[in-house]
C-alpha cells in the first residue's frame, strides 16, 4: 500500500542522528548554535566529524527511502510513484519527526539522498550549485536554497519529456525545493541582516 510506503519513509526519516551524534558528543544540539538538528549545527557545536557523519546518515535516510521502502513494500502504483512518496515520507519525517515534537531539521541532505537515488542527473547538477555557491558565499544556506532551485531547472531541462512522462519527478523536485525554501525563511532574513553563520564554522578556541 502507498500509507506503508510512506510511513515506513517518514519512520525512517524521524530517526534524528543529528541530535543522537550531539548526544555521543555529550551536547544537546537543539540548545546550542543554530539549535537545529542538522549536519550544519551538528558540525558546528561538535566538529567536522560529527558533522560529516551526520549528513552521511541524513542522506542516507532519503536515499534508503527511494531504493529500499520503495523497492521493497508493495503499493500497487507504476514507477516512479514509489520512489516519489517515499521521498516526501523521509524529508517530512526528518522535517517534523514526531519524536521531538514535529521540531526537526531542514530536510537538505535528506531531500539530496533521496533525488540522488531517483534522478542522479539532476541532482549532480544541484550539487554543483551547492559546492559552488558555498566556496563563493560561504553560507550553507544559501548554497542549499540555489541548489533547490537548481534541481527544478535540471529536471527541466535533462529529464526527457518532463511535463509528460517525467511530470511526476518534475512535480517533486518543485515540491521538495518549495518545502527546502520554506524551511529557510529565518536564513533569509539573517543573509539580509549580515547575522547569518558562515561556513566553515570559526575554530574553537583550543583546537
Amino acid at each position: 500500500m502507498a500509507v506503508a510506503v510512506f510511513l515506513l519513509s517518514y519512520l525512517l526519516g524521524s530517526i534524528p542522528f543529528g541530535l543522537i551524534l550531539g548526544k555521543t558528543a555529550g551536547k544537546d544540539i537543539r540548545l546550542e548554535g543554530s539549535r537545529n538538528i542538522g549536519a550544519t549545527n551538528l558540525w558546528r557545536v561538535c566538529g567536522w566529524k560529527y558533522g560529516l557523519a551526520g549528513f552521511v546518515l541524513d542522506f542516507l535516510k532519503g536515499l534508503l527511502a527511494v531504493l529500499l521502502v520503495a523497492g521493497l513494500v508493495p503499493s500497487g502504483l507504476p514507477a516512479p510513484y514509489p520512489g516519489i512518496i517515499a521521498a516526501v515520507g523521509a524529508v517530512m519525517g526528518h522535517n517534523y519527526p514526531v519524536w521531538l515534537r514535529f521540531k526537526g531539521g531542514k530536510g537538505v541532505a535528506t531531500s539530496a539522498g533521496a533525488v540522488a537515488g531517483l534522478m542522479w542527473l539532476p541532482f549532480v547538477c544541484a550539487l554543483a550549485v551547492f559546492v559552488i555557491a558555498v566556496a563563493v558565499w560561504h553560507y550553507i544556506s544559501l548554497g542549499s536554497m540555489l541548489a533547490s532551485v537548481a534541481l527544478v531547472a535540471a529536471t527541466g531541462l535533462l529529464l526527457p519529456d518532463p511535463f509528460g512522462v517525467n511530470l511526476p519527478l518534475f512535480v517533486l523536485a518543485a515540491l521538495l525545493s518549495a518545502m527546502l525554501l520554506i524551511r529557510h525563511r529565518g536564513n533569509v532574513a539573517r543573509i539580509m541582516a549580515g547575522t547569518e553563520n558562515r561556513f566553515p564554522p570559526p575554530k574553537k578556541a583550543g583546537t
